[in-house]
């Protein structure tokens, strides 16, 4: 298995991560989003960047506070290549 972080620049990133995640785990929209109890709709709004104000409030606090909000997560050998967003480590 690899290993990939992705960088969290805004709360749109977020989504696109959560996106990049279940890609990984070879899953489609609606079998994630039964997972984590969600409708199939949200979950393609997260994934394509919608996000709330209060989301994007606490990623920029936390980066002007000098934080790096990263999402990491575990891939499995022959998943699809990162994106060119994606940062690995």
């Amino acid at each position: 298995m690899a290993r990939r972080t992705w960088t969290v620049r805004e709360g749109a990133d977020l989504g696109r991560a959560i996106g990049e995640v279940r890609r990984s785990r070879q899953m489609s929209q609606a079998e994630a989003a039964g997972t984590v109890n969600l409708r199939r709709d949200r979950l393609a709004k997260l994934e394509s960047g919608a996000t709330t104000t209060a989301v994007n409030q606490l990623v920029r606090t936390l980066r002007l506070l000098g934080a790096e909000v990263t999402v990491t997560f575990e891939t499995v050998r022959g998943q699809a290549p990162m994106t060119s967003e994606d940062d690995q480590t």
